[in-house]
């Protein structure tokens, strides 16, 4: 009987990476599932089984995170793939977002992210070989009003990926990235996003902005139909298709910002068209 495949998911307590823990559990994979603060009533601590072991990483703890690899590989002697799908964003003016905040931001999308990969190479290259699949956004190839530090978070994550994908490659180790756009239903991320940007300091001369720009993210809310089911079937593909695709789209692109980024004939037409989404 062959060896089970082991992935170890960040952010595994809710939404896209729940839905990939389990889905990647029903395949057959031993599933290491990390979370900030697991708890013996969490779904998937509950389940006993010896292919889902549940265990604590913080992104913004560095000293949790070695822990938690070697804890893995103690359990299942490998680890195959690498799913970075812990993250958070932070919506608001970006003249009202503190600094330590803007650090915030980076130190889990970002910073964090790339310290669990570091981590996690040098078995990888032992092995001679392995995967690593990073959960990017739309927001990584295209800008909007009010999401400056959750955009910034994943343009510099989609530069990353890129750049390790072609220095990995070199020691047979694959990187991804899936890029859910046009909105996930049912996860906390849109709850929390949603609520970053209230308690806003008094800039009365934004206010007229933040009231229009507040109405067109209450339809893109409205309009969300991937599911995180739907994600991690595409995370799915992602580790198990043998190519060398480096990005994986899932959505819906309504509102037509994939298509504006990707085909438009200069820069010039691109932005007329994200601006014209914003008057």
């Amino acid at each position: 009987m062959a060896t089970s495949k082991t992935i170890f998911i960040t952010g595994a307590s809710s939404g896209i990476g729940l839905a990939s823990a389990k889905l990647f559990y029903s395949i057959g994979w031993n599933v290491v599932a990390t979370m900030r603060n697991p708890a013996a009533d969490h779904e998937l601590a509950k389940m006993g089984d010896s292919r889902m072991f549940v265990q604590r990483l913080d992104l913004q703890d560095f000293a949790s995170i070695k822990p938690a690899i070697d804890a893995g590989i103690e359990r299942f002697s490998t680890i195959d793939v690498l799913l970075n799908n812990a993250g958070y964003g932070q919506s608001g003016l970006f003249e009202a977002i503190p600094r330590e905040k803007v650090q915030a931001q980076f130190d889990v999308n970002l910073f964090g992210l790339m310290d669990v990969t570091r981590a996690i190479l040098p078995h990888f290259r032992a092995n001679g070989g392995g995967g690593v699949i990073n959960v990017s956004s739309g927001a990584g190839l295209w800008s909007l009003p009010m999401t400056s530090m959750y955009v910034a978070s994943k343009f510099a994550l989609e530069g990353f990926t890129e750049a390790l994908s072609y220095e990995l490659a070199s020691q047979n180790i694959f990187v991804k990235s899936v890029i859910p756009h046009g909105g996930v239903t049912a996860t906390e991320f849109v709850t929390r996003f949603g609520a970053s940007a209230m308690g806003e300091p008094d800039l009365s001369s934004y206010h007229e902005f933040t009231a229009h720009i507040g109405e067109s993210f209450r339809k893109m809310v409205a309009g969300a139909s991937v599911s995180s089911a739907d994600v991690a079937e595409t995370i799915r593909i992602a580790a198990t298709d043998g190519t060398d695709q480096l990005r994986y789209f899932i959505g819906n692109d309504a509102r037509g910002f994939l298509k504006a980024r990707y085909e438009s004939q200069s820069d010039e037409e691109y932005m007329a068209h994200m601006r014209s989404y914003f008057k």
